[in-house]
């Protein structure tokens, strides 16, 4: 590829200025280019849009980015991507769960994939930084990936030693696209924490950077914050301002220039999104309204309209109810309830027993059931930090923002970080590290799916929890029915080796050893009127399609009124619950 000239500013070498994200796309990007898309804790979804826009129906372009949901739905519909490589491909908000986009994945059907863990993916773009060729990580081993369609995943090899450890190669892009908080014409970018993905991927890029930023601002103003400067001038090809560039997602500003705290996901927005994807018309007709149609970046500004963004920006949007909020005494527990509540107790008993001092949350039932347990260690004068991926550290969950990642959250953390740092630094060199993770399918030896169903219908991804479940302890929180707890998993995505709990709506499942099956250790009687009187073996069968108990089963007290009270604050409007 040719590499792009850089044009003076101020009789200073730097990025070529533009007016829009279009017009940095016409610029600096050609059919065939690689190119990546830097997570924080949301994208640089103006330039995505734009890249839609021009290279619609080309299906010309190779696309990394750690996960693809929500507004990165446009690249499927757009036609503009031949090959993603990725970690996540589904929707994250409302619910984590499979998005119908995906569901032919493994034909090449929107575009053939490559998909690794979170961990590993981040750690690709930082040997690519540096110019290695290769990266080393703990992560993958005894999982059935990466995986790719339409050709071999890359090889791996594995390293003597222990831990396992692989050789995987560096992820190289041509080009990076980034959205930051501000700039200076020579293209200096300022990031603000948690960083997710970090700056790696702008360092990794051959040729260079392409950022838009919410403001760009004079010298001077950079001049006096080096600390929150990320990525230097030099790397940066092309810029332009772009207010709320990063919507859907959200963006943390910490006041710099007179730019808010930061602005909050949009809610609705992602809702909208996901139930839009539900069918191909309806799929189409989002992505004709809020993508292709509107007039650029300032159209869909325009089409957003100032209240709404007024509203991101201030703090007062909510996650929208899933149903009429009640206090828990109202209404009978649900199974919802049961599993979180049941999942939260086991993970107090475990770090009380076993001395745990973080606890990672995945997301969905996995991160309530993970806030709630770090509630009631509170209360009983334990002292946990609850963790992120994304790069929260210690965090204290704001009461009514039930979403994992919002920025809500990262104002009440001890640290803000990045993925390395939680997922490598923290999780992955500590035995006291205990990880919460959900799965769509799993087995009794405690091998979790989250790839593809039996039928070859895509799921979700690994997103970091295979990099959680490789380098420490975990428990694993996911409703029980026969399709899901399985006699052997599609796709190990996850190994099982480190499952310490398997947590259902009825009860709890562990085992002895290692090498022995996951079996009903606990149970709640009459956890639900169509099991009510139904006995421990009886409920196994009816809900798994696990080996039923051999050994005595201890009943659970039903959930308290103030187990119910902590997961209602956590989750008033009853998204997860």
């Amino acid at each position: 590829m040719p590499q792009h000239p850089r044009e003076g500013q101020g009789g200073r070498m730097g990025p070529v200025v533009m007016h829009t994200p279009d017009d940095l796309v016409r610029r600096f990007v050609r059919d065939g280019m690689r190119v990546h898309l830097t997570t924080t804790t949301g994208r640089p979804n103006a330039l995505l849009y734009a890249m839609c826009r021009v290279f619609a129906d080309r299906r010309s372009l190779t696309v990394s980015v750690a996960s693809v949901h929500s507004s990165a739905h446009a690249l499927a519909l757009s036609g503009a991507v031949k090959h993603v490589t990725t970690c996540f491909l589904g929707d994250t908000y409302p619910l984590p769960r499979p998005c119908r986009l995906y569901s032919r994945l493994k034909e090449g059907i929107p575009f053939h994939a490559e998909v690794w863990s979170l961990l590993s993916h981040t750690q690709r773009l930082a040997a690519a930084a540096s110019r290695l060729p290769y990266a080393v990580t703990t992560s993958l081993v005894g999982s059935q990936l990466p995986f790719a369609t339409g050709e071999s995943p890359p090889e791996l090899t594995r390293l003597p030693g222990t831990p396992p450890a692989l050789l995987v190669p560096a992820l190289k892009p041509d080009v990076t696209f980034l959205h930051g908080v501000l700039a200076d014409r020579h293209g200096n970018i300022v990031l603000c924490p948690p960083y997710g993905e970090g700056p790696h991927a702008a360092y990794a890029a051959s040729q260079g950077v392409i950022a838009t930023v919410e403001r760009i601002v004079p010298d001077s103003v950079i001049a006096a914050m080096p600390e929150h400067v990320k990525v230097p001038g030099v790397k940066v090809i092309g810029l332009c301002e772009a207010p709320w560039g990063g919507h859907p997602q959200s963006l943390r500003c910490l006041r710099l220039a007179g730019l808010p705290d930061f602005y909050l996901d949009d809610y609705s927005f992602l809702a909208e999104i996901s139930t839009a994807c539900a069918s191909p018309e309806t799929a189409q007709a989002w992505y004709h309204r809020w993508v292709r149609n509107p007039d650029g970046h300032l159209g869909y500004l325009r089409l957003l309209g100032q209240d709404r963004l007024h509203a991101l920006a201030g703090g007062s949007a909510r996650p929208p109810a899933a149903g009429p909020p009640a206090t828990p005494e109202e209404n009978p527990c649900t199974e919802q309830e049961n599993l979180i509540i049941l999942a939260a107790r086991g993970i107090v008993k475990l770090v009380r027993e076993r001395g745990y001092d973080t606890i990672l949350a995945g997301v969905g039932s996995a991160h309530m059931a993970a806030w709630t347990a770090g509630e009631l260690l509170a209360r009983q004068g334990i002292r946990t930090a609850l963790l992120a991926e994304l790069g929260f550290y210690g965090t204290t969950p704001d009461s009514g923002d039930p979403f994992l990642f919002s920025q809500r959250h990262a104002d009440r953390s001890t640290m803000t970080a990045g993925i390395e740092q939680i997922l490598g630094g923290v999780v992955g060199c500590s035995e006291r590290s205990l990880g919460v993770v959900g799965a769509v399918e799993i087995d009794s030896t405690g091998s979790v799916n989250t790839a593809f169903l039996p039928d070859g219908r895509w799921l979700t991804g690994p997103g970091g929890a295979n990099d959680v479940g490789t380098k420490s302890d975990i428990v694993v929180v996911a409703k029980a029915s026969r399709k899901r707890y399985v006699p052997a998993v599609a796709h190990i995505t996850t190994p099982g080796g480190r499952v310490q709990a398997v947590f259902s709506q009825f009860g709890s499942f562990t085992r002895v050893t290692r090498k022995d099956p996951f079996t009903l250790a606990t149970w709640l009687p009459s956890c639900d009127d169509a099991d009510s009187g139904v006995e421990p073996r009886e409920l196994t069968l009816a809900h798994t399609r696990w080996s039923p108990p051999t050994r005595p089963v201890q009943a659970e007290a039903a959930p308290t009124g103030e187990e119910r009270a902590i997961l209602a604050s956590l989750d008033p409007e009853g998204l997860y619950r």
